[in-house]
């Protein structure tokens, strides 16, 4: 999701704006034709709780469209395109838009052209969708609308032009980037890639531990202070859920840990709190002291705790094979001109090194390895490892 141009490709209509289910209808009548479909989402998580598309950009060649999910019926007519294995779908960078589709209409991707990967596998500096487009095509982006609440209705024509950039100019940056893949024999890993991001689906976020105690500093507070903060940390966030906003317009971090370290113990106190507005004192200034009091009212034996994770147990062997396997890797890594962690990241080798594999067939059921890396780099990784056991 990025910025809109400075100034209009003239090549290109002015973006269609979709409102209804019959213009939705014909525009994927005039889709199911094309070739090649440049497609985008905007959410508005800096806005809202929940994730959710509140526009869909899509760009032929020859057509950008701007879709309103709130306004149509149905997203539907979207799912066939996707599917189509005749209709390559370009992204930039498609893996929270291709989540997003999946959990709101379970849509999957099925023909994928990622213009950020490829960026990757050609060592880009800057992989970004504004700097590929300055670069290859010339185009200028400004970051007016970055953080712009998209679920907002009605949304300004700049507003639609700014995201219809997003998919305007993917076609022919696609173009340019698959000619330098084939030109530097990368075309192959580039599709690997490509396969591999279409099985993405949504999931929802798994935490092995409660939300308050992965904020910045929680575990460095006091068991009481903790438990204010807990307090404070569930008001918000099932405020945040029933109201859809997002936790931090609701209240910030910052006095919800100078409430936990020094609760205050009345509307004085709390308007005393930096980062609490007065108008957010009248308004929720109740609520939030209820929140503080149950935090300081837990029972010292119901006080929450810090539980470290046990210390896991050295394995030199597995130690010695896995940095080998770094050395090796990061070597090669300057002889493709890649970024070591695009040419073999370091979980990959960890599961190597867990593998300790012998031969390229036993190498080449290490699930995390790609088969373009097992031709590229498996023979050197090999030897890292045989060095590692000598």
């Amino acid at each position: 999701m990025s910025a809109a141009p400075q100034s209009v490709d003239r090549s290109h209509p002015p973006a269609r704006l979709i409102q209804s289910q019959a213009e939705l209808e014909s525009l994927f009548q005039r889709f199911k034709g094309e070739p090649l479909l440049a497609v985008d989402t905007e959410a508005a998580s800096f806005h809202r709780f929940h994730d959710r598309i509140y526009l869909l950009q899509l760009s032929s060649r020859r057509e950008t469209a701007v879709v309103d999910p709130l306004a149509v019926v149905s997203l539907a007519p979207l799912a066939d395109v996707l599917a189509d294995p005749g209709i390559e779908i370009v992204f930039h960078d498609a893996d929270y838009d291709l989540r997003l589709l999946n959990l709101e209409h379970g849509f999957k991707a099925y023909n994928l052209f990622d213009t950020r990967i490829a960026a990757q596998l050609l060592n880009e500096p800057g992989v970004g969708l504004a700097a590929l487009l300055e670069k290859y095509l010339g185009v200028h982006l400004d970051k007016r609308f970055q953080r712009a609440d998209w679920s907002a209705r009605p949304l300004a024509p700049e507003m639609l032009e700014y995201a219809a950039a997003d998919t305007r100019h993917l076609p022919k940056l696609r173009d340019v980037l698959r000619d330098r893949l084939q030109q530097q024999g990368r075309l192959e890993w580039a599709e690997e890639e490509f396969a591999l991001a279409t099985e993405v689906r949504w999931s929802p976020p798994h935490a092995e531990e409660p939300g308050y105690l992965r904020l910045k500093g929680a575990k460095a507070l006091t068991a009481r202070s903790l438990a204010v903060l807990r307090e404070l940390y569930e008001w918000r966030d099932q405020l945040a859920r029933r109201t859809d906003r997002a936790p931090f317009r609701i209240l910030n971090n910052e006095p919800m840990f100078l409430m936990a370290k020094s609760p205050p113990a009345d509307m004085a106190e709390l308007k005393l709190i930096r980062g609490i507005g007065a108008e957010q004192a009248e308004r929720r200034g109740r609520e939030i002291l209820a929140a503080v009091q149950r935090g300081v009212l837990v029972p010292d034996a119901e006080l929450p705790r810090v539980e470290r994770p046990p210390r896991r147990a050295t394995d030199p062997a597995y130690e010695a094979r896995l940095e080998r396997l770094k050395a090796a890797r990061n070597l090669l890594a300057i002889q493709y001109d890649l970024a070591p962690g695009v040419l073999c990241p370091n979980g990959t080798l960890e599961a190597i090194a867990r593998v300790n594999p012998t031969t390229t067939e036993h190498l080449a059921q290490v699930p995390e390895l790609r088969r373009w890396q097992l031709r590229e780099i498996g023979g050197r990784l090999l030897t890292a490892l045989q060095r590692s056991a000598a």
